[in-house]
């Protein structure tokens, strides 16, 4: 605990700053600095969607950790910046841990560090990530995911409701939520028969409140469950996360630090979005002493990391991350388009591809249609992003995965403003069996018979 506390003084004793100045003012200028320094300006290649210069990735990585130093972070309750030395940095990084065992006998998973084109399988996580959905679909639609033995670890949906009341944050409606979420999830993986799976949560916590009850005895289990510490902006320390970082480390258990940032938010373009993947990264794992960290980059039109400049920055940044230091790294993916649609798949397919290819440890799919529907996930599609996860990490190069997001993105980029809405849980999924409709089932065969003439192998 020495480490967070020291963390946790310098909130109290860091220079002084506004946060509009931070954000809007110190953060964009050091971005340009570190961009020109390095010789990075303009170097997306809209041609080229995937990364394939690792020589490019490494010099991305010097320009983060240079920003990682100069910069350091924000503590907006009190109004001061967080820095740390250099020193502290490579401390922080040379400790991550390399490798972590998750979850109980024959679901237990075992979560690695990776580099760039190594061949090792990344670990699947199954999820409707962020989705609103119905107390009464919550546990089938677990189930329909955790069913495939092809997912390692289940991150449950988001609660819309418990016992027909509205989950109002800071009330005790959520603290209710969190210790349910853990409930429910852990019944789903009784029935299909996966009592020992992994977890991730607590996934719909909106503040700290349902995060710790969910963690409270009889909720997830602190030795097979990873708690979550998501950022809402990248380089911003607040109590509130920290909450949430002091009680994974008090009970024990593993954590994933995290964030999204946006294409065209304060970074600015898709080279400036690569620095503050990579700089959100180290002060992360800084900060909060993390057992893996998601840094997320997104393109602000669509809210979704499938655009041509978010998976060029997304495959950049995590190569980069990758190659710079030894730290797990989770990724996700986020999509536009709706369950029982090609372009659902298609989407899973480019950013699914990047990640793996790139040296993700742990993937997170999906997040259909951005969740702007309740109810609007299945099964099936987390099937496929598994199989595609592995099967891009056992048989794809970087040229590779290139060729193949340059063949499918035509497929699909001139709809991402205006994608198709798909079908609900109920929709495509037979709820006697939770087995995919027929349709939905025939669009996944098609799209799997693309990918294996353009070169990628099902993974068996």
């Amino acid at each position: 605990m020495d480490l967070l506390f020291n963390v946790l003084d310098k909130t109290l004793t860091g220079p002084p700053m506004e946060k509009h100045e931070f954000e809007l003012k110190l953060v964009p200028r050091v971005t340009r600095e570190v961009l020109k320094e390095h010789g990075l300006e303009r170097t997306f290649d809209p041609n080229n969607p995937i990364n394939t210069d690792l020589s490019l990735a490494e010099d991305f990585y010097r320009a983060g950790y240079d920003f990682a130093i100069r910069v350091g972070m924000f503590c907006p309750d009190t109004g001061r910046r967080v820095i740390f030395t250099e020193e502290e940095i490579k401390q922080a990084l040379r400790d991550a841990p390399r490798e972590v065992v998750l979850g109980y006998g024959k679901d237990s998973v075992v979560i690695r560090s990776r580099k760039p084109e190594d061949g090792i399988p990344p670990v699947a996580e199954g999820s409707a990530l962020g989705m609103a959905v119905s107390e009464e679909y919550f546990i089938p639609l677990c189930m329909t995911i955790a069913q495939y033995k092809v997912i390692d670890i289940i991150l449950a949906p988001t609660l819309d409701r418990i016992n027909g009341r509205e989950i109002r944050a800071r009330t005790p409606y959520e603290t209710i939520m969190g210790m349910y979420e853990a409930k429910y999830v852990k019944e789903a993986l009784r029935r299909v028969g996966r009592p020992g799976m992994p977890l991730h949560g607590v996934e719909g916590a909106p503040t700290e409140y349902a995060y710790i009850s969910g963690f409270l005895p009889g909720g997830y289990d602190p030795e097979r469950t990873i708690g979550i510490a998501l950022i809402p902006e990248p380089i911003i320390l607040s109590y509130q996360i920290m909450h949430r970082v002091v009680t994974n480390h008090l009970i024990g258990s593993p954590l994933e630090a995290g964030h999204m940032l946006n294409i065209g938010g304060y970074f600015g373009p898709p080279e400036g979005a690569v620095v503050g993947a990579v700089a959100a990264q180290i002060l992360q794992t800084v900060s909060m002493f993390p057992t893996v960290v998601e840094s997320t980059i997104l393109d602000a039109r669509f809210f979704s990391n499938t655009s041509r400049e978010a998976l060029w920055a997304t495959s950049t940044s995590m190569q980069a991350r990758t190659l710079g230091n030894h730290v797990m790294n989770l990724g996700i993916t986020s999509q536009v388009s709706g369950p029982c649609t090609d372009m659902l798949l298609y989407e899973t397919t480019t950013i699914t591809i990047a990640d793996s290819v790139s040296g993700v440890s742990i993937e997170i799919g999906t997040r259909p249609a951005a969740c702007r529907y309740k109810d609007h996930g299945s099964g099936l599609e987390n099937k496929f992003f598994a199989e595609v996860l592995k099967s891009s990490a056992k048989n794809l190069k970087l040229s590779d995965a290139n060729e193949i997001v340059k063949a499918i993105l035509p497929k699909y980029e001139g709809r991402l403003r205006d994608p198709p809405k798909g079908k609900s849980f109920i929709e495509c999924t037979d709820l006697k069996t939770l087995q995919p409709t027929r349709e939905w089932l025939e669009i996944y065969e098609r799209v799997w018979r693309e990918l294996e003439d353009l070169g990628l192998p099902r993974w068996e």
